[in-house]
This record gives C-alpha cells, structure tokens and sequence, in this order.
C-alpha cells in the first residue's frame, strides 16, 4: 500500500516539477503524506485524497515563490538632492571667508583667487545672491566693531563690482563681535574673528 501511494505521488510531482523551485517541496509533500498514514492507518485515507494533499501544499508554496518580481512592493530610492556648488568640498566656491589683519580692511592678495571664483560665479548665475557678512574680534567696542565688520563687508562688495558683479546680486551686514568663531581670547582665535563671510 505505501509503495503504491509513493509511485501515485511521484507521478504527480512530476507533473508539476517544473512549477516547483526547490527539493524541500518535495520532501514536505512526502512528510506530509507519511504523516497522515501513519496517524490515520492505511484502510482510513484514500489513496488518492493524501496524494491531492501532498501536493496542495508543496504547489501552493511554489506559487508563492515564484510570484513575478513586479508583484511585489517596489521599495523607492532615497536620492539626495545634489549640493550646491559652496556646499561641495571638492568646489572652488567652498572656501567663503576672507580673514584680515587687526584693525584692517584691506583684503589680502591669497585671497584673490577664491573671490574671483565666487566672481565668476555670480556672473554665470544672475539669478544668485550673496550676503556679505562682517565680523570683528572681541578687543574693541561694539560700535567700533561693528563700524569695521561693515567697512570690511564693504571693501569685499567693491572688489567684486571690479570683478564684473551687479550690485543687486550682493548685500552686505555687519554682525561686529556678535558672533564669534570662538569665545578663546588667544590670537589664532582673534584673527579666525576678524573675517567677512560669502553666505548664499
């Protein structure tokens, strides 16, 4: 009786062979049918009733994994937007501040060539606007610091008008001692102060 049920399963596996993408399909129909013979007694389980059984059960999880790719929920990929050119380490526009010396305005010649990028920059996209910030370090008055962060700013502005930049593309505003880089009173941290910042 038993040889005979599992020459009948055969038969019909094999019909479905190619439905089925794994070997544990096989060996779960045949547990399956060897299971309910051995808890039912031959005489109590059709032949053909265990068979249709086994099979129900290794088909149906062959369709579920062979359920085509686009059935499945397609996950969206989280993009970034791409950096704006100050944004981007790699970029020229990067560097965005100009240092001075104490209690001067004038811009410094190794600073030239970054502002000419920005120039070149602002002359390509019309539609771009700076902010010309102005700082000073914490040694003298509010007022006084205030006056030289906008003096600073302004020698900026003018340097980049020689450069070809409209006046409407730039502003300029002058924080003093408002906002330092650092609260350390040493002389590398005056002199990060004493800037003016490019903020697009």
């Amino acid at each position: 009786m038993l040889f005979v049920l599992y020459q009948q399963l055969e038969i019909e596996m094999s019909l479905q062979k190619n439905k089925l993408i794994n070997n544990q399909f096989w060996c779960a129909a045949i547990a399956l049918l060897f299971t309910s013979l051995l808890l039912n007694g031959c005489a109590a389980v059709p032949a053909t009733v265990a068979v249709q059984a086994a099979v129900g059960v290794a088909q149906a999880v062959a369709n579920q994994q062979s359920m085509p790719a686009e059935q499945t929920a397609a996950v969206p990929e989280t993009t970034r937007p791409p950096l704006n050119p100050w944004e981007d380490p790699t970029s020229p526009l990067f560097q965005r501040t100009v240092y001075f010396d104490e209690e001067a305005v004038e811009i410094k010649p190794e600073f030239l060539p970054m502002l000419r990028a920005h120039a070149r920059y602002l002359g390509e996209h019309a539609e771009r606007r700076i902010t010309l910030e102005g700082h000073n370090d914490t040694r003298s008055s509010r007022e006084y610091s205030l006056s030289l962060g906008e003096q600073r700013a302004d020698a900026v502005r003018r340097w980049l008008l020689t450069e070809g930049v409209p006046p409407q593309q730039m502003a300029t505003l002058s924080y003093g001692e408002e906002q330092p880089t650092t609260a350390q009173m040493n002389d590398s941290a005056m002199q990060s102060n004493r800037r003016v910042v490019i903020q697009y």
